[in-house]
């Protein structure tokens, strides 16, 4: 579970599938990437990164890293 990623997107009032709209996935593939279920590619890590306002490559660090 990607409990950072979460807060932030609530932080910024933002939707899963707002998000997903502006990054160019669907609902369902973000919502995937915020449960931890899967692990965004570079190019989909930078554009969710880009339109909540962290660095992109939090995504591929560790849990203990990222907490």
């Amino acid at each position: 579970m990607r409990k950072w990623l979460k807060q932030i997107r609530n932080t910024k009032c933002l939707s899963q599938e707002q998000v997903a709209e502006q990054v160019g996935i669907s609902q369902q593939f973000y919502s995937f990437i915020e449960s931890g279920e899967r692990t965004p590619s570079v190019e989909t890590a930078q554009a969710i990164a880009n339109v909540l306002g962290f660095p992109w490559t939090r995504f591929f660090e560790s849990e203990q890293e990222a907490s």
